[in-house]
């Protein structure tokens, strides 16, 4: 990569950086309850207890940062995901992730009655794991080991089979379906920073072995014969990339709830402004995925004010016309 393009690249990432600021900041002033730039700075600097100060700091604060660290994990998950399956359409979900998690929840809700938001994390979480390395473990059998297609069909096969079996919870049981149709759908709203915390060491250990093996990466992009001729040891590396993809989905799934194409979306977007060095490509889609989630997430205030619409469904829509020109340019090229 020449000087003028590392430049270029770095005022990128720069300018991300500070949109992703000045969203961060527009979550945490605009809504439904009326605030401005001085009241969001006297909540944090002489706080009264007003409820304008209270849900600046208690609501709107914790659900900017867990949109923009959920966006953030999810776009690198997205990134490292089509890398791996050398598939433009792939994203987490294509692990079962999302499936998994929505299958976790469902059932302890259907059959143990459990409804505490912090519960919900860590069986969504546990579900997320347990069926992505299910798929790892069948994608990996047979003679020619772990292949992108071996991967993708049972990522296929794995979420048809968890999804099919949420859905014949739900149908039986109309209580827990009114319980977690909310977080099936993909929000943010009403999560607290603890809920955040008892995540965040996992989203930050994604971010930074996504960051480390960058450089591998972009030897891996060139295929798994050319890998293996230069040194790499393909095998770990791809559960290097299975346990990445863990953390981060994984962790965004139990937070946040299924949310989907900012995985899909983001990362071509980032391909298109950055390139396909992985070594920029990871930063760049992590503060893009931040500032998808956190657009979509303040778009939702405003939609059917006062209920607000999931950020799921925002991103959908947001995501949905992106997603077929992928598609549709795929198909033309074959």
């Amino acid at each position: 990569m020449n000087g003028k393009s590392t430049v270029g690249n770095i005022i990128k990432l720069l300018l991300a950086t500070f949109f992703l600021i000045l969203f961060i900041g527009m979550s945490i002033i605009f809504g439904y309850t009326d605030t401005s730039i001085p009241l969001a700075y006297q909540a944090f600097t002489e706080f009264d207890g007003s409820n304008e100060h209270l849900i600046i700091q208690t609501v709107r604060l914790p659900r900017a940062f867990i949109a923009a660290c959920v966006g953030a994990s999810l776009a690198i998950a997205g990134v490292y995901m089509q890398t791996l399956t050398k598939n433009p359409l792939a994203s987490p979900g294509i692990l079962g992730i999302n499936a998994g998690a929505s299958f976790a929840v469902v059932f302890v809700l259907t059959y143990f009655q459990i409804s505490n938001l912090n519960m919900f994390t860590w069986v969504s979480f546990l579900g997320a794991a347990v069926a992505a390395l299910t798929v790892y473990f069948i994608g990996g059998a047979g003679r020619q080991g772990l292949t992108p297609m071996k991967l993708t069909l049972a990522g296929a096969a794995i979420t048809a089979l968890f999804s099919s079996f949420t859905q014949g919870m739900l149908v039986t049981n109309e209580a827990a379906l009114d319980e977690v149709l909310f977080w099936l759908s993909g929000s943010v709203q009403g999560r607290k920073l603890e809920t955040l915390s008892s995540v965040f060491p996992y989203l930050i250990t994604g971010w930074f072995l996504a960051l480390a093996l960058s450089p591998i990466m972009n030897v891996l992009a060139m295929g798994d014969d050319v890998a293996r001729g230069l040194g790499v040891k393909v095998g770990y590396l791809k559960i290097m990339v299975g346990m990445i993809v863990i953390l981060l989905a994984g962790g965004s799934v139990a937070v946040a709830g299924p949310i989907g194409f900012i995985g899909i979306v983001i990362p071509h977007i980032a391909r298109q402004l950055v390139g396909t060095d992985h070594r920029w490509l990871v930063p760049f889609a992590g503060l893009l995925g931040g500032i998808l989630l956190l657009a979509a997430d303040i778009g939702a205030r405003y939609i059917v004010m006062p209920q607000e619409v999931p950020v799921g469904v925002m991103t959908a829509f947001i995501g949905t016309p992106y997603f077929i020109y992928i598609a549709r340019k795929g198909f033309n090229r074959g």
